[in-house]
């Protein structure tokens, strides 16, 4: 239409109408839509700045102006259709068919001739009926496993709903995804959801203004082409009726491109995008295309849908610009019930396999994807039926795997023709154990001719349900699903020995080593596989294997792996290499406790994050084994969180069928099984009071070694009165640190009793910033009086002043006090308690370390410690000063004190304005032979050029004189660098 037309297309109030009824958020989305909008026919587009400012009846003006005639209802309805505004839409489109009814003789016969015209060329109605019929969902009833007539794997709503969404903009960026990866696991619908979106388009219910033409390209056909040219490779639906498709290809912006099952491509993808195609119509290599249009080299206009496995999302993330990454789930828990119930028909039966299930997260966790849930329930229907105990293969996923394979097979009858040969058996792991290693599922002819299986071989795995034929592409092959692969890619090594070479080189991933050194961080790919390996050396099940297959299998790689670990274990890069928790998952799934206490007597120390039930469930099982350990270091977070401030906590760990309390109370328990075990970090840690009144059970255990123990960071709702208890019944425990940790004043009083105790034999506590205040001074003060064991004391970062520091000093003094080391950093002091804290200095002999960082005691108070400093009395060996407000003017003080007192051999000025004064004066003392310092702390850059000069010169001249900020010793994160040995 012209614009002369424009008010009988539409009156010129019609936009502002439909632009009333959007509400703000609506009316801000709109907004942001028609920023990044842009038409084909050249207009410009609205400044921003006045589109943000328009109010509805401005904007509807401002897009009359920008986009004339009917360009602004172009507009308006494409973003309508974007916010998934359909009722919008139909109304306003019903509206414009009325009005061109009502169009004069010379524009009918102007949409005549249009209509002539595209009907010659074609409208894409032809397509979409094409790929209707040939994408169209339908469900089998008669599918590989024979699953219920119930049984389908349909597009849940939520996905339905991911899947309408996936294009919108971004409200926070404003920014509208061209690339989107959908990502999820094998099996759980990726083909499903993004071949539905084809339907769905085609049928006319999903990205009607968004996307002129849709079309799907799948990895297992492209496999199979050679070269060609881009518009070749997608004309393959594309009816002779419809024209020429290269029309289509002159408006990019309207095609969206679903390159479905990205981890099936065998290409390497790695041509530099300098040398990469832009011309759609040249025949390349169709990796070489592909890899243009991933990059944006071809047709960079156009949308992208692209789907895969998270394993394979570390090659495909880097070809990609921008990606917008969707994980597509799976089933939830309510769903995964819902279904298991779905399975059974006798309800107590399925109850059953669903409690067997839900116990371990990691089984449950596959049960996500409706495949394997069923390939479970199958299996362990059938083990029910035969009497077996499906809590026990339900413990681990070799198990439950093992029992679906052994499912598979019939009854060994003497030599059974069904059965394959050990040889067929050893190529067919061979090749899953190389498909596994290079993320390769699906295997061609030639494949499957180079690792020695004849069609006959194929034939047998094929009945056996172990191998399933592609029946939409030819020649394609796989495994029934990826952890079958898996399992059978695991039983490669234990074949190993009585596999023939078949003239085949020695290759990579034979090598069980590089399998040993993998982690799932980096090779996600190898996880499963390398745990359904680790379940293979459970002998039990070699012999059950061994039936089952009537195969002869070798544990030598048992030992192998001990051997690893031994290597582990006394490597000097120990324990940088050893991921425990991910170690503590393989050794889990072996379930031979032997075995395990084997494996774990290499390691004395283990470092461990767990984060989650199944963390719980593994760590319990492997830690209750390691007899050798000394010291260990625990995080524990999302564990018991849901628990805390529950009502009554006993219940809620009942609910859970006891599985947590079990797996605490078997961690707990190494306190006292471990006679060996001396140091135990729980920091950062989330208890709550029925975990930590386990945890202080075994702590006051009589068999409990324990002789550090680091809680930093953790809440005690009790006042600290179970850990005060345990100090008094735990007589080897020497060193507390609660740095962190909400004691407060009413914690501080309950530990000041265990101190008074004679049975409490602490000699180490350490308190940094535990929110106490000055009013703990009094209960500190009188607990130090009678304590005879404390000798390292750490107050710092708490509110505890002048007056507070003075209580205690009345005790430091005393000659009854046996401190050593005591830490006031951050503490609030003025030069107002330096007297008293040198009284302390000069009084106390045992006092050899005094921390008085970050306080504002400036010149004067410093002063005052410097004549204490050098009295023949004072033991005072390590100073810190840090941050005390110190100038030039204590300088020569200091001097003095350094050429007088032959015990000072560290001191910590950083962070002080001392100056090139202070600087000259202290390098003139530190040059003598009577300055017996060894560690000066103060940062070098913070001078200027003439005193760094001066700091080197000594450096030079006295070269066991350490000057240094930091000494880089930080073997115990809380002790200062100063007070380093």
């Amino acid at each position: 239409m012209t614009d002369g037309s424009s008010s009988s297309f539409f009156p010129d109030f019609g936009l502002l109408l439909y632009l009333e009824e959007l509400n703000k958020e609506e009316l801000n989305k709109f907004k942001l839509l028609l920023k990044n909008e842009t038409m084909e026919s050249g207009c410009c587009q609205i400044p921003w700045a006045e589109v943000k400012k328009a109010k509805r009846e401005d904007l509807a003006n401002l897009m009359n102006k920008y986009y004339p005639g009917e360009q602004a209802w172009d507009v308006a309805l494409k973003i309508f259709g974007k916010m998934n505004l359909k009722d919008l839409c139909e109304r306003a489109r019903a509206e414009i068919n009325w009005t061109a009814h009502s169009l004069g003789p010379e524009d009918a016969r102007t949409q005549e001739e249009q209509d002539e015209q595209e009907a010659v060329q074609g409208d894409g109605t032809e397509y979409r009926t094409q790929v209707t019929e040939k994408y169209c969902i339908t469900w089998d009833k008669k599918c590989l496993f024979g699953e219920p007539e119930d049984f389908h794997p349909g597009v849940a709503q939520k996905d339905q709903e991911l899947l309408e969404h996936l294009f919108d903009v971004d409200v926070k960026t404003g920014e509208q995804p061209q690339t989107v990866v959908l990502q999820g696991p094998a099996g759980v619908g990726k083909t499903t959801l993004v071949r539905k979106a084809v339907v769905d388009w085609a049928q006319g219910n999903l990205y009607q203004q968004r996307f002129n033409y849709v079309f799907y390209l799948n990895a297992r056909e492209i496999n199979q082409l050679r070269e060609r040219s881009f518009v070749q490779m997608i004309s393959k639906d594309w009816p002779s009726t419809e024209g020429p498709i290269e029309r289509i290809m002159s408006q990019p912006s309207s095609l969206l491109f679903i390159i479905d099952s990205f981890d099936e491509l065998n290409f390497a993808f790695e041509e530099p995008e300098s040398v990469l195609c832009e011309d759609w119509t040249q025949v390349h290599p169709v990796s070489f295309l592909l890899s243009s249009l991933l990059r944006k080299v071809m047709l960079p206009e156009s949308s992208l849908l692209v789907t895969t496995r998270l394993t394979a999302c570390k090659k495909l993330k880097p070809l990609l610009k921008n990606p917008h990454s969707v994980e597509l789930l799976g089933m939830s828990k309510g769903a995964r019930e819902e279904y298991i119930y779905q399975c059974f028909e006798d309800r107590k039966r399925a109850l059953q396999v669903f409690n067997s299930l839900r116990s371990n997260e990691m089984v449950f966790s596959m049960c996500k994807v409706p495949l394997v849930c069923w390939l479970l329930c199958t299996c362990l229907e059938q083990q029910m039926e035969k009497g077996g105990d499906i809590t026990l293969t339900c413990k681990t996923t070799t198990a439950l795997f093992m029992c679906y394979i052994s499912s598979l097979f019939p009854p060994v009858d003497g030599n059974s023709p069904s059965l394959p040969s050990q040889t067929q058996l050893s190529s067919l792991c061979h090749l899953a154990a190389k498909g596994v290693w290079t993320m390769t599922s699906v295997f061609y002819r030639e494949n499957l001719r180079k690792h020695g299986l004849s069609k006959s071989d194929v034939s047998i795995f094929l009945d056996l349900n172990i191998l399933q034929k592609d029946m939409e592409y030819e020649n394609c092959y796989m495994f029934t699903h990826l952890h079958v692969q898996e399992f059978l890619a695991a039983m490669f090594y234990t074949l190993q020995d009585s596999w023939g070479t078949k003239n085949c080189s020695f290759q990579s991933f034979e090598d069980l080593k590089l399998l040993l050194e993998s982690n799932s961080y980096k090779d996600p790919h190898l996880t499963q596989m390398k745990c359904f390996l680790f379940g293979l050396l459970n002998e039990d099940r070699v012999k059950q294997l061994e039936k089952t297959f009537n195969c002869k299998m070798s544990l030598e790689i048992k030992w192998k792996i001990l051997q690893w670990l031994e290597t582990m274990g006394n490597s000097e890069d120990f324990p940088a290499q050893v991921e425990f928790l991910e170690l503590f998952f393989y050794l889990y799934e072996t379930q031979d406790e032997a075995y395990i206490s084997q494996a774990m007597s290499y390691f004395q120390n283990i470092v461990i994050n767990i984060c989650g039930k199944i963390h719980l469930l593994v760590s319990s099982f492997c830690l209750k084994h390691c007899q050798r350990l000394r010291t260990m270091k625990l995080s524990i977070t999302m564990v018991f969180e849901k628990m805390l401030n529950s009502n009554p906590l006993a219940e809620i760990w009942r609910r859970d069928g006891g599985h947590i309390t079990h797996c605490w109370q078997d961690l707990c328990s190494v306190l006292h099984t471990n006679e060996h075990l001396r140091e135990l970090d729980l920091c950062h840690s989330n208890l709550n009071e029925l975990a930590m009144k386990t945890f202080y059970q075994e702590l006051r255990h009589p068999s409990c070694k324990l002789q550090k123990l680091l809680m930093r960071f953790l809440s005690f709702p009790d006042g600290c009165r179970d850990i005060a208890s345990s100090l008094t019944h735990n007589q080897n425990l020497m060193h507390l640190d609660l740095k962190g940790s909400d004691v407060g004043d009413n914690g501080v009083k309950s530990l000041c009793e265990a101190l008074k105790n004679p049975e409490c034999k602490l000699q180490n506590l350490r308190l940094r910033r535990c929110h106490f205040t000055s009013l703990s001074g009094q209960h500190l003060s009188s607990s130090l009086l009678r304590n005879k064991s404390l000798t390292h004391l750490d107050l710092g970062s708490n509110w505890l002043q002048d007056d507070g520091v003075k209580l205690l000093c009345d005790v430091f003094r005393h000659p009854s006090c046996n401190l050593q080391d005591l830490g006031l950093m951050g503490c609030a002091l003025t030069s107002m308690c330096c007297l008293d804290l040198a009284s302390a200095i000069l009084n106390n002999p045992h006092l050899q370390s005094l921390d008085l960082g970050n306080n504002d005691l400036q010149d004067d108070g410093v002063k005052i410690l410097y004549e204490a400093l050098r009295h023949p009395n004072c033991n005072i060996q390590r100073l810190g000063l840090e941050y005390c407000g110190l100038t030039s003017l204590c300088c020569q003080d200091l001097s003095s004190t350094l050429r007088r007192n032959q015990n000072l051999i560290k001191i910590n000025l950083t962070q002080n304005t001392l100056g090139y004064e202070g600087i000259m004066k202290l390098c003139e003392v530190l040059r003598s032979p009577e300055c017996k310092l060894k560690v000066l702390g103060v940062c070098k850059e913070a001078f200027d050029e003439e005193a760094q000069k001066l700091l080197e010169a000594v450096r030079v001249s006295n070269p066991q004189l350490i000057i240094e900020r930091d000494c880089n010793d930080h073997s115990d994160e809380d002790v200062s660098w100063w007070r380093c040995p």
